[in-house]
């Protein structure tokens, strides 16, 4: 039986802060009731879920790509790259990567690109969960340090709350600067 591992991100989106992504393997058999993409859950659910496949899984990597190394790359190479972080950290060798989405990374191993992967494949499903709960403690983090941007509500993503403060504050060191020049400029949070 081969091992594969599920690969999946999260925080492409935002304005602000770093994208995060997670490498699972998990077992043949597990019990992650509800397991789904993130997006299809709630964050309490999420929270949930989070122990469990720590608990459950063979190995598993989480791993960013921060904002400097978004502004320099772009979106989709610094998704890749925390990606590729994320399967160089595991202690397994996978014989397969099955990756949501549509792009491949190179690790030196197969890898399956699957749109919708993350509600199709268990181990995607898991890899999306870790990638979402770690960069939204993250951002928990951020709101902290820069608690006039509301990170905590918004996770870095365009609403209004964020465009206000944004008009209010300038851009802090965790936006990305492309983003935030382009939502300015079409008026979105108003």
């Amino acid at each position: 039986m081969p091992i594969i591992c599920g690969v999946d991100e999260a925080g492409r989106g935002p304005l602000a802060g770093p994208v995060c992504a997670a490498a699972v393997i998990l077992p043949e058999k597990y019990d992650l009731p509800f397991l789904n993409d993130s997006k299809a859950l709630t964050e309490k659910r999420r929270e949930l879920l989070f122990p469990q496949i720590i608990a459950q899984a063979l190995c598993f990597s989480v791993a960013f790509a921060g904002t400097a190394e978004i502004e320099r790359l772009n979106i989709r190479e610094a998704t890749k790259l925390a990606m590729l972080r994320a399967v160089e950290g595991l202690k397994v060798r996978p014989d397969e990567l099955w990756i949501d989405g549509n792009m491949l990374i190179d690790a030196g191993i197969p890898a399956h690109a699957f749109v919708k992967g993350d509600a199709l494949y268990p181990c995607i499903s898991a890899a999306s969960v870790l990638a979402k709960v770690t960069r939204d403690r993250h951002m928990l983090e951020l709101d902290a340090r820069y608690p006039e941007y509301g990170f905590a509500r918004h996770k870095g993503y365009g609403t209004r709350l964020h465009a206000r403060a944004l008009a209010a504050h300038g851009p802090c060191p965790e936006h990305r600067a492309l983003f935030v020049k382009t939502f300015m400029r079409r008026g979105w949070g108003e």
